[in-house]
This record gives structure tokens, C-alpha cells and sequence, in this order.
């Protein structure tokens, strides 16, 4: 059968379509974020992370099936050794629209180019904090000047769009976030602020104390700038306002306050080949072995994509006052 001329795509059973794949290469960082790793972190033995090539080969069979957007995450995908072959690999399959990453910025100075000329069209950085004790804090080790550097060499790269993430915290740095706004906006980026994902034990703080909410945080800002709520599809699960003098954006992903999952068009890849069908339940297909019990047999990893279609949840169940978190592999094992 020629999939491009009659193509099958992946929906699922409550009719949601499937367009949008994040991939995570690594379970590496070179940083410690106190909401995504524990400090002392096992990670996966590398002979069973996924090759590049099979990650490849995953891809396309995904591009195949209807998926015109692939977000490369980690961990710290730029970590990953050899990772611009990866890119270079994606940026040329016909069908996919949006080739973005999702990086912490410290390696953005050494690749921002390259991923540019690979075909990469987006670029999300994480900065949760302008403060370098601040940031040294949170990280656990990480220095701020080098996510700078790496903010300035993708907006000088040329991408179609650089953006910013940040992961509010009560008391942590819920008192920045109208500096972190004007700070991207005035660099010319959008900013999406990101609810705590309670993925993996911690041990660094309790979650539900920590939160601190879209609305809460919608709220601060709106004391000092005037958003308006707009209607702009981007492929995620993020609300946009815009600013009245300004044309960029804030964002906000909110899987706790504000459930996103009725229109849930994602998947995950772990970078040991594992497909998550939603990012808070363990529903999941294990499509190393698929890849590697049929080596030329694309037919077949197409076949397991369409039959993983079928346990895709509805929705996620996060529950920030549980003792222990309902899922206990941290977010860098889950492709951030």
C-alpha cells in the first residue's frame, strides 16, 4: 500500500487525532532542576536507549501516519552524542511542518546554527528564574550565563520562533514572573508558564505547597500589564493571551487548574522506546522491541503505532495531595 498516496492516520478511540509527537533522546542533563530530577539520579544504561537511527526510522513512520509536528526533548537532548545527525534525518521528511526542541539553553551558544541549517524551525528554552542564585538554586548546579549566551545565539540563528518556559514555584520565584515576561518580551520571544508536572519522588520540596497556578499567576500580571485571552491553535496544549502593547505572547500550560486533555493530539517517545500515550497514566507500548524485531519491516511499526491508538486514555489523573506521586518515573525519563 502507498501510505502517502492513502495514508492511515492514528486516532484514537475518542476520535482525538494523533499530530503531535514529543521524542526524548536522552535521560541525561547536565542540570538537576529541583521539579523534574532528584538530586542523585540512575539513568538508563545507554545500550538501552533507542539509536539515533532507530529514532529516525521512528519518526518517519510517525510522519507517515498523519504526524506533521515532532518535538525533540530530553533530558538535555543537546547532550545526546552525535544528536545533529538526528536532526538532519527529520528536517528532511516531507509532511513534517514543525521540527522543534526543547532544550535548557547551555548548549544553544555550540549548536544553535547547525540545528538552524538542519531544518529545526522552533526552539523552546527552560528559564525559570533571571536571578543567578536563583538559578544556581533550582538547577543545583547550573550557571546562568551560559543559558543566556544560548538564548542570544538561537535568536541570532534565525528560527522561526524562540520561545521561553518557565516552571512557577511558590516561593521559589513566583515573585518574578512579570520580569521573566518583559525580559522575553523584550528579546522579541513569547513565554509560556508550565504548572509542576508530580512526575518522580523529589525529595526537594512538596509539591502541593509549592504550586502556585496558571490563574494565580494570570492574575500577578495582569495587576501590571493588560492580556487579552486569544484564540490561536498551536499544535500544544498551551492558552495564549497577548499583550495590548506588545505583539508577543504569554502562555500557560495548566494540567492541573485547567485540563487540557480533551483535545489531547500527543504522544511520547522515552528515549528507550517506550510510547507514553498520555504523560499522567502508564499506558504505554514498548516499540524498541517492535523496531528491532523487524529491522526493514517499517509496515510493522506502523501496524504497532495504529494498534497503540486503542489504550490512549482519556485524560490524566494528577493529584497534587497524594502521599507518593501516581507516576513514579521523573519527568527527564519522560521527555520533558
Amino acid at each position: 500500500m502507498d501510505t502517502k498516496a492513502n495514508p492511515v492516520q492514528l486516532v484514537d478511540r475518542f476520535g482525538r487525532q494523533v499530530t503531535y509527537v514529543r521524542l526524548s533522546v536522552t535521560d541525561r542533563c547536565d542540570l538537576r532542576c529541583v521539579y523534574c530530577m532528584s538530586e542523585d539520579m540512575t539513568f538508563v544504561p545507554r545500550e538501552q536507549l533507542l539509536t539515533l537511527e532507530e529514532m529516525a526510522r521512528l519518526g518517519k513512520a510517525f510522519v507517515d501516519m498523519g504526524v506533521n509536528k515532532i518535538r525533540i526533548t530530553g533530558g538535555e537532548p543537546l547532550v545526546r552524542r552525535n544528536i545533529l545527525k538526528l536532526f538532519q534525518d527529520l528536517g528532511q521528511l516531507d509532511g513534517l511542518r514543525d521540527l522543534t526542541v526543547t532544550t535548557n539553553g547551555t548548549q544553544l551558544a555550540r549548536y544553535a546554527k547547525d540545528l538552524q541549517a538542519a531544518g529545526v524551525t522552533r526552539v523552546n528554552i527552560s528559564l525559570d528564574t533571571l536571578n543567578p542564585d536563583r538559578f544556581h538554586a533550582l538547577t543545583r548546579l547550573g550557571d546562568i550565563n551560559k543559558v543566556l549566551a544560548g538564548i542570544d545565539a538561537a535568536l541570532e540563528a534565525g528560527f522561526q520562533r524562540v520561545k521561553l518556559n518557565a516552571v512557577i514555584l511558590k516561593h521559589r520565584n513566583h515573585d518574578e514572573v512579570l520580569d521573566l515576561v518583559e525580559f522575553a518580551h523584550g528579546r522579541g520571544m513569547d513565554i509560556t508558564f508550565i504548572e509542576e508536572m508530580p512526575l518522580g519522588v523529589i525529595g526537594d520540596h512538596d509539591r502541593a505547597e509549592a504550586f502556585y497556578s496558571s490563574d494565580e499567576i494570570l492574575r500577578d500580571l495582569q495587576q501590571h500589564l493588560s492580556l487579552s485571552a486569544i484564540e490561536e491553535q498551536t499544535g500544544g496544549p498551551a492558552r495564549y493571551f497577548r499583550r495590548e502593547d506588545s505583539a508577543y505572547r504569554v502562555g500557560f500550560i495548566s494540567p492541573h487548574s485547567h485540563n487540557f486533555c480533551d483535545t489531547c493530539n500527543r504522544v511520547r517517545v522515552t528515549a528507550e522506546g517506550r510510547l507514553l500515550l498520555c504523560l499522567g497514566q502508564e499506558h504505554s507500548m514498548d516499540l524498541r522491541r517492535v523496531l528491532r524485531a523487524n529491522p526493514t519491516d517499517d509496515a510493522r511499526v506502523r501496524a504497532a503505532l495504529l494498534e497503540s491508538m486503542a489504550i490512549k486514555p482519556q485524560g490524566h489523573e494528577f493529584n497534587l495531595q497524594a502521599a507518593q506521586p501516581m507516576i513514579f518515573r521523573h519527568m527527564s525519563a519522560t521527555g520533558g
